[in-house]
């Protein structure tokens, strides 16, 4: 190893264990243990007023806080949700998969007894403010948006191949 190797290993070692430190300060106990660009850029915006906090209630009851910019979709929300979680999963039981594709298909969010259902709405424009409670609701599909389910379409399909034999 040459010295300018031992040099950069010994300063990155020294800002983990600063880094540390500073995780360790009840002030911050809102920074992620391992925080990402985005997640300093929005703590920094909330602290600025130009980033809200939202509390996300779960089905079971339970709540997880997340920071998200003013200027956020319900999209961006989804994805922020979905990353908290699994990090949460990660940290509580290891890694357990959780289809979002299943969860967005049957749940939707709502606010003050609202479905949130436009990904491409803007969260101020839907009446979600700094401080608000957005819950998870059962979401059902209305009929006639052409949509079936497997079983209608298997059916359907079976019944083709009878009259063509």
């Amino acid at each position: 190893m040459e010295s300018g190797d031992y040099d950069v290993e010994t300063k990155r070692e020294k800002l983990k264990s600063v880094l540390s430190h500073l995780l360790a300060d009840p002030i911050l106990a809102d920074v992620p243990r391992n925080p990402t660009l985005s997640d300093v850029v929005t703590l920094v915006s909330l602290e600025k007023g130009s980033a809200m906090r939202l509390s996300v209630v779960k089905l079971d009851g339970s709540s997880l806080d997340v920071a998200v910019m003013n200027s956020a979709t319900l999209k961006d929300l989804k994805l922020l949700i979905k990353k908290k979680v699994n990090e949460m999963e990660q940290a509580n039981m290891g890694h357990r998969h959780i289809s979002w594709k299943h969860v967005w298909s049957n749940f939707c969010l709502s606010c003050n007894n609202e479905k949130l259902l436009d990904d491409n709405s803007l969260l101020q424009d839907v009446g979600i403010r700094n401080n608000s409670q957005v819950t998870f609701m059962p979401y059902v599909m209305k009929k006639g948006r052409g949509r079936h389910s497997k079983r209608k379409k298997h059916r359907l399909f079976r019944s083709l191949h009878k009259t063509s034999s």
